[in-house]
């Protein structure tokens, strides 16, 4: 009695099995369910943007480079500082070469014994034509020859000056002593007290001293796509964002497009420039990170819808509209302004309308 009780058991539970597997497979093969997706038409705006990433800086900024070799022996400006032309920044100690240092010391004694020995014939002359002894023509020759020595002298005297303390001593700007050459904002004081600097020349730019901008003339610059450089043209209006300043736009007018476009990651890109326009009371600091939308073409109060409800078939363009329990019918549309998300609707729906995503 007892086995045929566990017989019936494993009988049935093997019916079971079998059951299950069979209702698992069949589940399994079953098609799914057409999981819809719909878009509601409805009355907005539509603008289409050109977008440029870039920065903002200033229009006018210029680097001070150091006209003398030596070391900084005094900084008269920080960054920040205002700073009107001909104000001075810093001051060098010459540390002239050894070498061109001796050869101008050895010029100038040579010039000044040439001038004292002039100097010394001419007196001597000068006392022989007093008495009738030599005529003016021979005198005037030696006051030339004495003059001539005399500027010599000189000359070597500055030259000597020049290369062993920056400066001959004559008046004007000396050459050791750096002067701003505009009005305006010390953006970076990239040397310290105490440190090296090269002069500018014809072979070497030389060390920067300073550089200074006028920080109430602001523009973005930035890259545009060549896909979009063809839509847009000097004078449009800019909206700028600035990444710093957040949920502020600041208007714009773009007033530079580059010639020419240079290859980026592959593709294509134009400079752009935009003249920044008022700016309230925020302060806008050079090297802010930005982007300019450049408004191409826009509708207002329109019927629109997300392109992806849209159904194209060669030249004509359709939109599933939901008529109820699941039902679509197919209507045709003529569509306007697009930027690139939305699509104008101008005729076939209404705003309102609930249609089908394909």
């Amino acid at each position: 009695m007892f086995r045929k009780i566990i017989k019936l058991l494993l009988v049935l539970l093997l019916i079971a099995a079998v059951a299950a597997s069979a209702w698992f497979l069949i589940k399994r093969n079953e098609p799914a369910p057409e999981r819809v997706v719909t878009e509601t038409s409805a009355r907005g705006n539509i603008v289409l943007k050109a977008l440029a990433t870039g920065a903002i800086q200033p229009r006018k900024e210029i680097t001070i480079k150091s006209r003398v070799s030596g070391v900084v022996e005094k900084l008269h400006i920080s960054a920040g500082e205002l700073v009107e032309a001909g104000a001075l920044l810093a001051k060098i100690t010459v540390v002239p070469d050894a070498v061109t240092l001796n050869s101008a010391q050895a010029r100038y004694e040579t010039a000044k014994i040439s001038a004292n020995n002039a100097r010394l014939e001419l007196n001597r002359r000068q006392t022989l034509y007093k008495q009738n002894l030599i005529s003016k023509d021979e005198f005037d020759k030696y006051a030339f020859d004495y003059d001539i020595k005399r500027e010599e002298e000189t000359g070597a005297r500055s030259n000597l000056e020049l290369i062993r303390d920056g400066s001959n001593g004559q008046g004007g700007g000396v050459s050791n002593e750096i002067r701003s050459t505009v009005d305006g904002t010390v953006l970076d004081v990239p040397v310290k007290e105490g440190e090296s600097v090269t002069e500018t020349n014809n072979f070497n730019e030389g060390t920067t001293i300073a550089s200074i901008a006028d920080m109430t003339d602001m523009v973005f610059t930035g890259v545009v796509d060549e896909s979009e450089v063809g839509r847009i043209s000097e004078g449009m209006a800019v909206n700028l964002t600035i990444g710093a300043i957040e949920n502020q736009v600041f208007p714009g007018t773009l007033e530079f497009i580059s010639p020419k476009g240079a290859q980026t990651d592959g593709t294509v890109k134009f400079e752009i420039r935009v003249a920044l326009g008022q700016v309230g009371s925020e302060t806008i600091r050079a090297g802010y990170s930005a982007n300019a939308e450049i408004v191409l073409d826009s509708r207002s109060d329109v019927v629109i819808l997300n392109e992806r409800a849209l159904l194209f078939e060669e030249e004509n363009v359709y939109v599933l509209v939901h008529e109820g329990d699941n039902q679509f019918s197919r209507v045709a549309v003529k569509t306007g302004l697009s930027d690139g998300i939305n699509i104008e609707i101008i005729d076939g729906v209404g705003d309102g309308i609930t249609v089908k995503v394909p």
